[in-house]
């Protein structure tokens, strides 16, 4: 039994974030790469959530005024979630007929996300957030591959440039692992999700947001839903920055893993094989597999102290889960940062295993995350 419970826990982790990423770069020969032609103009409504975002707006505002790209139609639209600085305020000194600043009430990211699309004209919705940053040819890129009728919605991709001192150096290489896993998705037609700090779909595939969902999930889902493609373009690119304190990166993989869990209740339809094929097995091992792995670190562990006298390998093993721990605890505990950078890396491990765990063991409970501040994440 112990050797069972050994190898089940050991096996789903490896699948999850190395076996299924390998498995899709094995399969990705066997497509034809596709290539996007400059997009045609569009009528594009860009819609931004913002919470405090006083010292991001106007930057971001000009950015979004300033793309290289000329769609038919540019509708930028600001909503501010029951701001206490000076969003609202910062966003109207950019004064062009194309941006509409909304100042509501606290409601929750998802229901100003809906009011935002609610006023939206165009025919593509952009849903990006306040404080990332683009490059002027970002829109362009992002938008391409809407020239073909099959995709319904694109990813584009976040790079965080520079680290801190402190985990955010896990945050840099998690999106670089992200985008591997991404363009070999893509390029087997099994793209799952965008994130949010940038993604476009059409309007006509657009559901209201329900509360407690991840929003770019449920977004970017409702491409599949209709049986169209998401479409990875890494050349779309927004520079963000990383979140180097433990408890601020407790937190958030815990909202995370609390939100996806109830993002993939609400999508349901899409982890049945029969009905949606490839793009179900690569959201069952994206999504549902990666969030369920962490917990079997545990019984990973006391299975394998049970193990210590029966194989070689078994005692290799256990010396090192410990000294992974013990790495990870060192990082920790070094709040000056004196230590290489392998040891923040396991402490961003550990750190983000932790908060998957007790992000679940929250969702069974029944908790659920309503609001949000985009400060906690910085």
């Amino acid at each position: 039994m112990a050797e069972f419970i050994f190898w089940s826990c050991l096996l789903l982790p490896v699948y999850a974030y190395l076996g299924y990423p390998l498995l899709l770069t094995l399969l990705a020969p066997m497509f034809a790469v596709r290539r996007h032609a400059a997009p045609e103009p569009m009528n594009v409504s860009v819609v931004i959530a913002a919470h405090n975002e006083a010292r991001h707006i106007e930057h971001k505002l000009r950015t979004l005024l300033a793309q290289d790209y000329q769609p038919a139609s540019l509708q930028i639209i600001l909503a501010s979630d029951g701001s206490t600085d000076d969003t609202v305020a910062c966003a109207r000194k950019v004064v062009d007929p194309r941006i509409t600043v909304l100042d509501l009430p606290r409601q929750g990211k998802a229901a100003t996300l809906n009011a935002g699309v609610a006023l939206s004209t165009g025919d593509i919705l952009v849903f990006t957030d306040a404080d990332n940053q683009w490059s002027r040819d970002t829109l362009g890129h992002l938008l391409a591959p809407l020239c073909d009728p099959q995709v319904g919605a694109c990813a584009g991709h976040m790079v965080i440039p520079v680290t801190g001192k402190g985990l955010s150096i896990g945050d840099s290489l998690y999106r670089h692992y992200e985008g591997w896993l991404r363009r070999v998705e893509n390029r087997t037609g099994c793209m799952v999700s965008a994130d949010g700090a940038l993604l476009a779909l059409r309007r006509e595939l657009f559901q209201n947001v329900p509360a407690e969902v991840n929003d770019d999930f449920f977004i970017s889902t409702c491409a599949p839903v209709a049986f169209k493609r998401i479409v990875y373009v890494p050349e779309a690119q927004v520079i963000d920055h990383g979140v180097d304190e433990a408890d601020k990166q407790f937190r958030r993989r815990q909202r995370v893993t609390v939100g996806g869990l109830q993002s993939l209740a609400q999508r349901r339809e899409l982890l049945n094989p029969f009905r949606h094929g490839l793009y179900s097995i690569a959201l069952i091992s994206h999504k549902l597999i990666r969030r369920l792995a962490p917990i079997l670190l545990l019984p990973l562990l006391l299975s394998n102290f049970w193990l210590w006298e029966d194989h070689g390998f078994y005692r290799l093993s256990l010396i090192a889960q410990v000294s992974g721990y013990a790495i990870a605890i060192a990082g920790l505990l070094d709040s000056q940062h004196r230590l290489p950078k392998p040891f923040r890396l396991a402490a961003f491990l550990l750190v983000t295993l932790a908060g998957m765990s007790i992000g679940l063991w929250q969702f069974l409970r029944g908790q659920r995350y309503a609001q949000w501040n985009p400060e906690q994440n910085r």
